[in-house]
């Protein structure tokens, strides 16, 4: 006679039972699939970097998929852009595109600045301003722009820091950071 789970109690019907095994819900595979970048060259501004399924998929998929995973993973990566258009404080994705191509417009024809294209996993990519980090006085990172869903301007800076990071700067759209991109580039943690 065979004894099964010996010194464990016998799972119920509705407990799964274990076998060391860690299991992903396929929609969170079918998510990370969705943002995988096909090699290619490397971006020097947000357009090039627009290659994966969710940049180029109809956009009623795209967020219906990205709704669909957040569900079973709050902290899903994912572009700022189909957050905020999930979210409803953002029209759609060619609105966020827009965003991205004027900022990258201002930044590229301004001395210092250069699109870095690989960020955290789902995001698009984020700015450098490369001279702010001769100011400090150890090594450190540079003033960072990136785009957020976190509020309307859909851009925060953070200034050059050598320890730990400041609280970003939310600035109120191309238009603010246009007005205030000295005063930006100039900002120290």
């Amino acid at each position: 006679m065979t004894v099964i789970n010996a010194g464990r109690p016998r799972p119920t019907s509705s407990e799964p039972q274990s076998r060391g095994l860690h299991v992903e819900p396929l929609i969170g595979l079918e998510w990370s699939d969705a943002l995988e970048q096909p090699h290619g060259r490397m971006a020097a501004v947000p357009a090039d970097a627009r290659r994966s399924w969710v940049h180029r998929a109809p956009e009623q998929q795209v967020v219906a998929l990205y709704r669909a995973a957040s569900a079973a993973d709050p902290n899903l990566p994912a572009p700022w852009w189909v957050r905020a258009v999930a979210e409803g404080s953002l029209a759609s994705r060619r609105e966020g595109f827009v965003v991205e191509d004027r900022v990258a417009k201002l930044l590229s024809a301004r001395p210092g600045w250069v699109f870095v294209p690989w960020g955290m996993d789902g995001d698009t990519g984020y700015w450098e301003f490369m001279p702010s980090e001769r100011t400090l006085d150890a090594p450190g990172v540079p003033t960072t722009l990136a785009h957020t869903h976190r509020h309307a301007g859909w851009i925060d800076v953070v200034g050059a820091h050598a320890s730990t990071a400041p609280p970003p700067i939310a600035v109120a759209g191309p238009a603010d950071l246009r007005a205030n991109l000295a005063r930006l580039e100039s900002i120290r943690a």
